[in-house]
Parts: structure tokens; sequence; C-alpha cells
């Protein structure tokens, strides 16, 4: 092997155009670890029919409004529940971002468990997309000396602050960058998403990312029927199959309706800023205009449109 063609298979140049998601899985024997992987992890007879089926996206209409009832159908039966399955698409000249007021947040933790309720997850085991970092007054902003799982009698505490950590939506995701099957990808809008289906569980999509924002799904989510959100949509809070990665969707159920997400409206203290940022007079065109902004991991370059503020 030459030194370019090194350089090429170590970069992955060229690994979209000479190689698909079926070829990939053949040529590497992925499709035989998957089988294993799944009947370790117990998942369902249809984890292979999952994933060799067509790319979702590239799916006529009708394909997809059969494979939507067919979700609805299985979810349904699963939770003895009446649920809906959208596949609401993006709005045109919107492009989602997210602000964070840290010196409001009390640490009081209402958005993670809002979001556990609408997005879908898992109970047991726990899986939560948002995760509220405590730091010490005195230290400032120190990732590597935060605390996220603080107990005190009551919060917030005089000495602390705290940062809520989720998907940044970065403008230049390194979580795509690095899918080798392209099972995630920036949708217009700016929200980064997953098709779980197509998802091969390889979690290089974890590595990558500088934010600790993505999720493994060991087994069925642990969620009761009376826990289940019926109001669902494909790429967002559908319940996931075990062995896929999940994270926040900026609630794109709710977003893509023109509605605000689950923590935008729970936060007691108005912390939360969400808005379009083609938009002058949004929230967030105001955050970004009047307030003292940053972002985290900055010096990556990732570029995210998760806004911290105070």
């Amino acid at each position: 092997m030459s030194d370019a063609d090194r350089d090429r298979v170590t970069t992955g140049e060229g690994l979209e155009r000479s190689t698909d998601r079926r070829s990939l899985l053949i040529n590497t024997g992925l499709t035989a670890m998957a089988a294993v992987s799944a009947s370790v992890a117990g998942a369902s007879t249809g984890f292979i029919e999952r994933m060799l089926r067509e790319r979702f996206a590239e799916l006529s209409p009708e394909r997809k409004a059969a494979i939507l009832g067919q979700l609805e159908r299985e979810v349904g039966e699963r939770y003895g529940r009446d649920v809906s399955i959208e596949n609401t698409s993006p709005m045109d000249g919107v492009e989602f971002a997210y602000g964070l007021d840290i010196a409001r947040c009390v640490g009081c933790r209402r958005c993670v468990y809002a979001c556990v309720h609408e997005n879908n997850q898992s109970r047991d085991p726990q899986i939560h997309w948002i995760r509220v970092l405590r730091m010490e007054k005195e230290r400032g902003i120190d990732l590597t000396e935060s605390n996220a799982y603080y107990e005190p009698p009551e919060v917030p505490e005089p000495d602390a602050f705290y940062l809520p950590v989720a998907c940044q939506q970065c403008r230049h995701p390194a979580c795509v960058k690095v899918c080798p099957v392209k099972a995630t990808w920036q949708e217009p809008d700016g929200i980064v998403v997953i098709d779980y289906d197509w998802c091969i569980g390889c979690r290089c999509c974890m590595s990558a990312c500088p934010y600790g924002a993505r999720h493994f799904n060991w087994s069925e989510p642990g969620i009761s029927s009376e826990e289940i959100n019926p109001k669902m949509h494909y790429l967002g809070n559908r319940p996931r199959p075990n062995g896929v990665v999940e994270k926040c969707t900026f609630c794109i159920q709710r977003s893509r309706k023109g509605r605000w997400t689950g923590c935008v409206e729970v936060c007691p203290v108005g912390a939360r800023k969400m808005g379009n940022l083609l938009d002058p007079d949004s929230d967030i065109r105001k955050v970004l205009a009047e307030k003292k902004v940053f972002r985290l991991r900055a010096d990556l370059n990732t570029y995210p449109k998760f806004f911290y503020f105070m």
C-alpha cells in the first residue's frame, strides 16, 4: 500500500464514495458481529432486517409511510397505547440554536427529568440526555473537577454554580464525521439526528463527541405504558432498539411544530432560551446581541449552536 493510500484509509477519505452501508457490513464482517451482539443483548428478530434496509431518508414517501405505520403498530402493541410516530420535516428558514443562563440555573435538574419524560428515555437502566454539572465558584468552569452526582439538602448551594450539558448541536459535528455508515447527520434546521434503525452500535460517535452527549442503549428501554410519551418522531423520541446510540434532538417532535423543548418549558427560573438563528427577533439572537456568551470547547472548532451566557 502506498503512503497516499495509507493516508486515505487512516483519514477515511473516499470512504463514503467507495463504501455503502451494506457493503461495509459484508466486507468487514459486521453483519456477523451485529448478529452476535443482538443475540447477547436480547435484540428483536427484526434486527438484521433493520440493518439491511435501505436508508430511511432516501425512501419514497409511500415506503416511509409504511415503515412509520409498522412502527406505530409495534410500539403500540408493546406498550398497550395508541401512539403516533411522525416524520415532520424541517421548516424553511429555520436554524435552531440554544442559550443557557448559568447565572440563573439553580441546579434543580427539572430539565433532566422533563427531558426523560418527553423523549422516552429508559428508566431502567437510566439514560439521561442532559447532565447538570456542579462547579465550585472558586474554581470557575472546570469540567475535570465537576460533579454530576451532587445531592445537597437543597439547591442552589451558596458555594456552587451549575452547568447543564447536552448535545451541543455543532455546526461541524465530530460525531457525524466518524460514523462509518452515515447513520447520523445534520438536518437543514441544524439538528443532528440519528436513524436508530441504521445505527450499527459501533460507538465511534461517542468517542468522537467532546461533550459526552451520546449514550449507548444497552438493553430494551425500561419504560412502562404509563410513562411512555405517545407523541413521537422517527428521528427523535420513539423508543430506541437496544444496541444503538441516542442523544438530544432539541425535542424534534416539538420544535418542528413551533413548540419549546421540554427543558425550556419546565425551567422554573427561565434560564433556558431557544430560537431561530436566522430570525433577528428571536430569543437566541437577542441573547447573542446583548449577553456575554461562550461555547464549550470552542478550541475544537466544532462550533456548537448551544451558547452559555450570564
